[in-house]
């Protein structure tokens, strides 16, 4: 494999009492879709907090682009496009405002008017944020994610809230994405679009790893499984993590 674009080593982060993410370790070569998958709780979106620079780690060691994140986090904000569950604009910014806004923060942006279209935004160009639907929120803030053109895009819950049409249109976004240059970090529990999308993937529960490659190659490591959606029931079935505290 290439010289990774991320890599982490034993990332651990609590909360209190109750451990998010305990140990994490993997790389990512650039140009990769690496899925961090796992059900609600198990630690998904803190990981990738964590190596955004978003969030403090309790202990591990990060590095994205070859910067650390959690010592240097400015330095990799214009490398990195992150897509929240929630976009949290302004009620009254319109889409190709707040699109336009984000593009001037670029030296290199990507081109707006190519976003809106192929994330299906155009005729709601010009609508107000509060008005959009909770697809077409979703979709923005995609678009805010990609609009920087990163070397890195961190999406999280990539198609929440999306209708089966929006959802593959959006998969061919991330490919698109992909193929331009990004490397992607894919954080979904839909083990189908992981399926799809990922080159590589780490599935989590409770806040460790237990399993990681391919989709193929986990798939033929698992009995009769010919999903990974097999796959995740079978594992968690059995998984030591399963008998420790419940991640946040």
């Amino acid at each position: 494999m290439a010289d990774p674009i991320v890599e982490v080593q034993n990332l651990r982060k609590t909360y209190g009492p109750k451990v998010a993410v305990a140990d994490v370790s993997f790389s990512v070569a650039p140009g990769e879709i690496f899925g961090i998958l796992g059900p609600n709780g198990s630690g998904k979106t803190t990981a990738v907090e964590c190596i955004a620079g978003l969030r403090d780690a309790d202990d591990g060691h990060i590095l994205v682009i070859g910067i650390d994140p959690q010592t240097h986090p400015d330095l990799i904000r214009e490398h990195v496009g992150i897509q929240f569950q929630e976009a949290g604009l302004h009620d009254k910014v319109t889409v190709l405002e707040a699109l336009s806004l984000f593009a001037s923060f670029y030296e290199t942006p990507a081109d707006v008017d190519d976003l809106l279209t192929v994330l299906d935004l155009k005729d709601t160009r010009d609508a107000r944020f509060k008005s959009l639907s909770g697809g077409q929120k979703q979709r923005v803030s995609i678009a805010l994610a990609l609009v920087g053109n990163p070397k890195v895009a961190i999406l999280d819950e990539l198609t929440q809230g999306l209708d089966p049409q929006a959802r593959r249109t959006t998969w061919e976004v991330v490919r698109r994405a992909r193929d331009t240059g990004a490397t992607v970090l894919l954080v979904t529990h839909f083990m189908e679009e992981a399926e799809r999308l990922c080159d590589r993937l780490v599935i989590l529960d409770h806040g460790r790893i237990i399993a990681e490659g391919s989709p193929q190659e986990l798939i033929d490591s698992v009995g009769d499984a010919r999903s990974l959606e097999d796959v995740f029931v079978a594992l968690t079935a059995k998984s030591p993590a399963a008998s420790t505290t419940r991640s946040a």
